[in-house]
């Protein structure tokens, strides 16, 4: 249990809640993982993801990435550039859990998403008095 809690600490869940909103988008920051040198097309990573995920779904999960995993290259590419040391641990943790927990990575990622658009209705609930 304590090495789950580690794997899934609060800073961690920020990190997922604010930039991989999807498993999806896991997926796809994994193909930018694999080869960080590599400067990819938005379609050529689409095509290496394999099928189940459109052009317009990547396009909003690399916005949410870029800056923070994500950089610009020529051409419009993307590549593999961590913001800091601190989110290339968090990708990479997020790789690994992928790999060795996915049940688990997905129940969470998923969680966290739902608890943002219930928080967010939330807010606009009309309170009885």
């Amino acid at each position: 249990m304590a090495e789950e809690e580690a794997d899934f600490s609060d800073e961690f869940c920020r990190f997922l809640q604010g930039t991989i909103t999807a498993v999806e988008a896991a997926e796809l920051l994994f193909v930018y993982l694999r080869d960080p040198g590599r400067a990819w097309a938005l379609a050529d990573a689409v095509r290496a993801l394999g099928p189940g995920v459109t052009e317009a779904e990547a396009a909003r999960y690399v916005e949410a990435m870029q800056g923070v995993l994500l950089k610009p290259a020529e051409g419009g590419a993307l590549r593999y550039e961590p913001a800091s040391t601190e989110l290339d641990g968090y990708a990479r943790r997020l790789e690994r859990l992928y790999r060795e927990r996915p049940v688990t990575l997905i129940r969470v990622i998923y969680g966290l998403r739902d608890s943002k658009i219930r928080s967010f209705a939330d807010a606009f609930r009309l309170r009885r008095k």
